[in-house]
């Protein structure tokens, strides 16, 4: 089965635009890394100052080979986040694996 990685970016206030912004003209390298399967940004709506970034993979492998690869020159000064100021305060990873999931049914409404 899958794994999940969701990063836990905290992100003061004035900085929200500017982090989603990034998110948004990213270079895209992550949905053509091998292994990648889903990539959300989400939004705190209340009562909290956390983004959630959440990427599924085919397996840890996958994952740490973008890690070592893509992401990281991208995060160090290889990509597009070059010489800027990160938008978040802290960051966290956690790991999950799949092991139950569901997707709606064809013809489930109408």
């Amino acid at each position: 089965m899958s794994i999940v990685k969701i990063n836990v970016l905290t992100v003061p206030d004035e900085q929200r635009e500017e982090l989603e912004r990034r998110f948004a003209s990213r270079a895209g390298a992550v949905e053509s890394s091998d292994g990648f399967e889903w990539f959300e940004l989400l939004r705190p709506v209340e009562g909290t100052d956390r983004y959630l970034v959440y990427t599924r993979w085919r397996d840890e492998a996958a994952f740490q080979a973008w890690m070592s690869g893509p992401m990281k020159s991208a995060h160090q000064g290889g990509g597009s986040g070059a010489g800027r100021r990160p938008a978040a305060a802290d960051s966290t990873v956690w790991s999950f694996e799949v092991v139950q999931q569901a997707a709606p049914k064809p013809g489930g409404e109408g």
